[in-house]
């Protein structure tokens, strides 16, 4: 008796490997051949290390050549597992939303808050739509900023579905854990719960057709961190430092965090924060209270983009506080240094849209005074 590896084929096309749709054959399982007068070795690869499923692949293999070939063959099967590549996915993306952009800081206290807030009024005003999430969910300052303490986001239906309907002010739409809860009530949460509560800001939202979605992190690199980057693709990431070294050791963790290999979220760039400090009454005189460009040598240090200085400026607090960000002043030394500074931040993502994968395809184009965002 001398076996046909053709006939062999055909037999194994009648067979598929369980969980799969296509036949052994067609689906690039059967691997190789070999026969030896009434002896046959059949080569298989699985995807899959499943011990019933390779179980099942070896007796029907056998099976189906006995039946169809010979019922007296000695069928041998020899099993390979090579688990395919998994793709990791960093969260889900949201319709109609074109870039993320993570806004961080090592540290509390050297104004990220501030900086996102002006950052997202800056982008409203050169004409792109802006959403801007609070994800501070322990210290949630940005109703505040835009004046919106009292506002409460209504449910609007969208396709069927019962949607928040972000606060908007300034040009800018909000969700903060700051509507749902007093101003004397402390959030006091365990990370699952602000998880959640980030998770429905995020995707039960009817945030419509955006440019940009900034999203005001907590200090540090914790829990809420990781939430929001397995929640969202994040198109990239601003981190917020002043000059001295307490601030730019943190700094340089938290962008450390975003390219560590297992998130891999790209940065953007890099701010300083009160840079300096230019009295009233001497406009010309630059004191370097925190240190002199700390933040941009670490810039240069970690080969990462400066995106630009801030000064230290009472008017930046006193905007902040009423509820009116600094960049919406028109021609002053300030929101000319904010405007410069958001110039940089969206050609940055112009850079990291052409270089890399993007989080949806899009291209920015960016003039002196203007900008727009085309598919």
């Amino acid at each position: 008796m001398k076996l046909n590896r053709k006939d062999i084929l055909n037999a194994l096309e009648t067979i598929s490997v369980s969980g799969e749709g296509k036949n052994m054959v067609e689906s690039g399982a059967v691997q190789n051949i070999m026969t030896f007068g009434d002896e046959v070795v059949v080569d298989l690869l699985l995807t899959t290390p499943a011990l019933h499923i390779k179980k099942r692949a070896e007796v029907d293999v056998m099976k189906a050549i006995h039946e169809h070939v010979h019922q007296k063959a000695k069928v041998k099967v020899n099993i390979k597992v090579q688990a395919p590549e998994k793709t990791e996915i960093k969260g889900k993306s949201i319709p109609g939303i074109k870039n993320i952009v993570a806004v961080a800081s090592g540290k509390g206290g050297v104004g990220k808050s501030t900086v996102t807030a002006n950052l997202a009024v800056s982008l409203a005003k050169m004409g792109f739509k802006v959403g801007l999430l609070d994800a501070d969910i322990y210290g949630p300052s940005m109703p505040m900023m835009f004046d919106v303490q009292t506002e409460k986001p209504l449910s609007v239906n969208v396709d069927g579905k019962s949607k928040m309907k972000p606060i908007e002010n300034h040009g800018v739409k909000m969700l903060s854990i700051g509507f749902f809860t007093q101003p004397n009530q402390a959030v006091i949460w365990r990370g699952p719960m602000a998880a959640k509560a980030l998770n429905q800001m995020i995707f039960d939202a009817a945030w419509g057709e955006l440019d940009f979605l900034l999203v005001d992190l907590p200090p540090g690199t914790g829990d809420i961190h990781l939430s929001i980057m397995q929640s969202l693709p994040l198109t990239g990431a601003v981190v917020v430092s002043t000059p001295q070294n307490v601030a730019l050791a943190d700094a340089r963790k938290g962008v450390a965090m975003f390219q560590q290999e297992t998130i891999n979220v790209p940065v953007l760039g890099i701010i300083e924060n009160m840079a300096y400090f230019t009295p009233e009454e001497l406009p010309d005189n630059k004191y370097y209270i925190f240190g002199k460009e700390g933040a941009k040598l670490l810039a240069e240090d970690l080969q990462v983009p400066f995106l630009g200085q801030l000064p230290l400026v009472q008017s930046i607090r006193e905007a902040g506080d009423i509820g009116h960000p600094a960049a919406l002043q028109e021609n002053t030394p300030l929101s000319k240094a904010l405007e410069l500074l958001t110039q940089n931040v969206v050609q940055e993502t112009v850079n990291r849209n052409s270089s890399l994968p993007p989080t949806e395809a899009i291209k920015i184009t960016t003039m002196a005074g203007c900008s727009a965002v085309k598919k």
